[in-house]
Order: structure tokens, then sequence, then C-alpha cells
């Protein structure tokens, strides 16, 4: 069980749904809590500095080769949120929640956008290194190349690393997040003027706190393959 309001009749001491995210210590206990919100409070904002705190999570995320091929849009206007959630299977976290963060995959990896990104490192370190550009003369000999759509998936990838970043950074703030796929990107992505930046949607990620009631999932049981049908040793 992963927080929320106990049925009534129900007591279950020293569960999830008694603990928040500030009394827990491990990781695990942040995994345990956290689960996709079916039904956000609408009454409750994203207090602004959690909002960063994810945001700066996932900029710092893991990425192939340091490039972060995608951008972040966050979305605060209702209108936009509206439009959204009319593309997004009508799912109403969309609109319940506080924010929603769009993460934007790189529709093609250009020489441009390898070199501003090498550019970048190099004058935040105040030096070059020889190693680093001849893999950057690698990379501009092999990315640019690809079709376009190779590439916007290798980008999408990536984004997906953040967004697992953003998860585990939510769950730490005592923030719901509930990543979606269910929406039509070319209409997100027109609703957003994405495509004339070079960007496509990948995922959405509605920020918010779990309702206190409506929410079948919340009182249900966490449940994934046991550890010997998921992981196999290679000794």
């Amino acid at each position: 069980s992963r927080g929320g309001a106990l049925p009534r009749g129900r007591t279950i001491v020293g569960s999830f749904h008694t603990r928040t995210p500030d009394s827990m210590s491990t990781l695990t206990d942040l995994l345990k809590w956290r689960y996709a919100a079916k039904k956000m409070d609408p009454s409750r904002a994203v207090p602004a500095e959690k909002v960063e705190a994810i945001l700066e999570a996932v900029r710092l995320s893991a990425s192939s080769s340091g490039l972060m091929p995608y951008e972040l849009i966050v979305v605060t206007s209702p209108e936009k949120r509206a439009q959204i959630r009319e593309h997004g299977w009508n799912q109403a976290q969309i609109t319940d929640g506080s924010h929603l963060i769009v993460f934007a995959a790189w529709d093609h990896y250009t020489a441009e956008r390898i070199n501003a990104r090498f550019d970048l490192v190099n004058q935040e370190r105040g030096f070059t290194n020889e190693g680093w550009e001849n893999y950057r003369q690698m990379l501009l000999g092999l990315y640019p190349k690809r079709d376009p759509q190779v590439n916007f998936e290798h980008a999408a990838r990536q984004a997906y690393i953040g967004l697992g970043t953003a998860l585990l950074a939510a769950a730490e703030q005592g923030v719901d997040a509930t990543p979606m796929e269910g929406f039509v990107p070319e209409k997100i992505d027109e609703i957003l003027g994405l495509r004339e930046r070079g960007l496509r949607s990948v995922v959405i990620l509605p920020l918010g706190y779990r309702a206190a009631e409506g929410d079948w999932l919340v009182n249900l049981k966490k449940v994934r393959p046991a550890r010997e049908a998921f992981v196999t040793e290679v000794k």
C-alpha cells in the first residue's frame, strides 16, 4: 500500500499508508511509496521549490555522450493543459495536477547540436582535451548521417532515462508523478509548437498530490515479478 486515505474501519500500523517520504530513509522506501496516481487533488499545487528540485535532478541525469538530446517543457497554463487532455485520452491528472512536464526529444542529431554540446563542455571546464575532441569528430561522422527517425528514437530513449530520474526525484520530494504515453504526439507537438523547435513529444508527466478519495489504485499492493523471475545472473 502506498499512501492516501485508509479504508473505513481499517488500520495498518507502520504501512506505507501512514508514512511520508520525509520519514523514509531508503530508496526502496520511496519506490514502494510512489505509484502512478490515478486521481490527483486539484486543490493542491506543488510548490515551486519542489518542482525545481525535480527539474534539476533531470538536468543532471545520465545521458549518452553527455548530449542530453531532449528538453523539458513545463506546462502550467490551464488552457494548454485542457487542450492537451483532449488529445491525452482524457486523463484527468493532466489538468488536476498543478504541473505537466513534457519530455520533448530532438527530432535529429545535427552537427550544430552536437557541436553546441561539446563547446559547452569545453567552456565550462575551461580547457580542451584531445581525446574529447576526437570523440566529437567521431560522433559528427556518425550521427548526422543517420536517418532522422533513427536519431529521434535514440534521443527518445535518452529522454526516458530522464523520466526515471524525475520519478525518483518526485518521490523524494513527496510529490506524485504519473508517467503517460497515452496521447497523440502530433497534437501535443502542435499545441506546444514543438516541431518548429526541432522537438517531438515523447512522454508526459503530470505532477501533483494523490487525492484522498476516488483513486482505485492507491490502496492496492504494489506487485512486481519476483527477483528470481526478473533477474538472471551470468557468472
